[in-house]
């Protein structure tokens, strides 16, 4: 019989868990609350043509209703449910959540210890070059990733922004943006996203057959063959003024797009289409499916992994299992989407594209009153993209690929780039990053089908995160017309923040003893210890 000695492992677990809770709540305060800048352009403009007003009452395009606009700032800054209430808005769209900036966080920092710098302001050639990515984005919309090194627009779009790379943030081969290098994700002067501009457009794990309940070795659960339900080809929206202006003020326009045959994820608008109506994780959670299916190792670090202590007798399941993988990610994202709508709508109020490209039409068409945001709008560097624009469309305005455009939350951060870059974090945490992705795939043409990637290089998990999470935000973005690029870019290092902050309290709570080190985004090492 055996003999227990030393205190029971099981006794005064109240105190124990009320004193975790204090540790990590101390440690939290101890962080700090950093200044928190927005890009002047509320202030900068007093018809607020550069701030986001989309669904409060319009009165003409690029320009609020002034008394509407008090409305809405008064509830922003008194956070009472009743004043929310109040706010005038401009037809039966309804504001997406601004209270829930409001949240507060219990499993990581607070909203309000998080900080992102300014979005770039309208009148600068930063926001013009962003901008003119969208214009290119929206007329490559249909055209396959694989088909870019020999499409002439995508040719024209390499061209052009090559020419304006003093304010393109974007990746570039020896100074240059390359057709295969348009809206791929990465910064151009920081090593960051490394493996972002290696193979495919698509990342390997939007494209890897799976199974829903199996393992590398066990073939049986529900299969998932990654086919999704695109929309119907060379079918934009809101390019004429009187629906761009309802929609604006938050009327439905009343059109659903078009559903088309499944097909692997091989152009914009399918990406746009994958992120429409997604929950938020979903594509993450898909990552841990293909990962358990290829048999790819855990973490080095993680106290299960093969050749550590603990797996000679134990295997993880609620602690460093498949359950714990995966209800993280719902965790971390709940945590992540709190930070991101704080920082959208009690910070920065930046505009979405559609209404830079509602500026660009109040500009060309002599609109009058003018709002005072387009008159400091860059048309030089706008021209080549919006008269290509133009040509096709007849209309000034960008296109987009939902009939109501953008949601009704501001633009800067993204919550699909926050929430990416959580759950790529996540990922990193539990899995080997170095993992080398075996037989990689790519989409054909036409999507209807998969071939084998033989592009010769290695593709790696970490790589193929950093692509997963610019494919996710890019496609609820760049290839929408609903998000821009520094959106994104600013989004997927914030959601790294939470992640990290929520994996550290979440770590002292176990009792498996660990040091865990992954590579984050900008090419460091964090290391997640108890």
């Amino acid at each position: 019989m055996a003999v227990i000695t030393g205190t029971p492992s099981t006794s005064n677990r109240v105190t124990r868990s009320f004193d975790i809770r204090v540790a990590n709540a101390t440690h939290d305060k101890n962080v700090g609350e950093p200044p928190q800048i927005d890009n002047g352009d509320e202030a900068r403009y007093a018809d607020k043509s550069g701030t986001y007003t989309k669904g409060i009452k319009q009165a003409s395009i690029g320009i609020v209703v002034p008394a509407a606009y008090q409305t809405f700032k008064n509830a922003l800054s008194t956070g009472d449910p009743l004043d929310f209430e109040n706010i005038m808005i401009g037809g039966t769209m309804k504001l997406n959540d601004p209270q829930g900036g409001l949240a507060f966080n219990l499993d990581c920092l607070d909203n309000a210890q998080f900080t992102k710098p300014p979005a770039p302001a309208v009148r600068t050639d930063e926001y013009a070059t962003e901008l003119v990515e969208m214009y290119w984005a929206s007329l490559l919309r249909d055209v396959p990733f694989a088909e870019y090194p020999h499409n002439p627009i995508a040719k024209d779009a390499a061209a052009n922004l090559s020419s304006l790379l003093s304010s393109y943030k974007g990746p570039r081969d020896n100074g240059k943006v390359t057709p295969e290098l348009l809206f791929r994700g990465g910064l151009a002067d920081v090593n960051a996203f490394e493996g972002e501009t290696v193979g495919p457009y698509i990342s390997q794990f939007l494209i890897q057959k799976t199974h829903l309940g199996a393992t590398d070795k066990e073939r049986s659960g529900l299969p998932i063959d990654q086919k999704y339900v695109t929309f119907e080809a060379h079918r934009d929206f809101m390019l004429d003024p009187t629906i761009f202006k309802n929609v604006q003020n938050g009327i439905d326009t009343g059109i659903s797009p078009s559903l088309k045959e499944p097909l692997y994820l091989h152009n914009g608008r399918g990406l746009a289409a994958l992120t429409h109506n997604d929950v938020l994780y979903e594509e993450f959670l898909m990552v841990d499916l293909v990962l358990n299916s290829l048999g790819a190792p855990l973490n080095p670090g993680t106290p299960y992994a093969k050749g550590n202590p603990y797996t000679k007798t134990q295997k993880g399941f609620n602690t460093f299992g498949g359950p714990d993988i995966e209800s993280t990610f719902a965790a971390v994202a709940r945590n992540a989407l709190n930070v991101v709508w704080y920082q959208k709508w009690y910070i920065h109020l930046r505009h979405r594209p559609e209404a830079g490209g509602g500026l660009v039409y109040a500009k060309k068409s002599n609109q009058n009153p003018l709002p005072q945001a387009a008159g400091e709008l860059n048309y030089d560097i706008l021209k080549e993209a919006v008269d290509a624009s133009f040509a096709k469309n007849k209309s000034y305005l960008l296109s987009q690929a939902f009939p109501e455009g953008s949601p009704t939350h501001p633009a800067y951060p993204t919550g699909h780039g926050t929430v990416a870059g959580a759950c790529i974090t996540v990922l990193k945490f539990f899995f080997d990053g170095d993992f080398i992705i075996p037989n990689p795939k790519e989409p054909t043409k036409d999507g209807k089908d998969r071939q084998p990637y033989t592009g010769g290089k290695e593709l790696r998990v970490n790589g193929e995160l950093h692509k997963l999470a610019h494919n996710v935000t890019f496609g609820h973005g760049i290839h929408a017309g609903i998000h821009w690029r520094s959106d994104s870019d600013a989004s997927i290092q914030l959601g790294e923040e939470v992640a990290l902050s929520f994996l550290w309290n979440r770590a002292q709570t176990c009792n498996e003893k660990f040091t865990v080190n992954l590579k984050k985004v900008d090419g460091s090492t964090a290391t997640i210890s108890n």
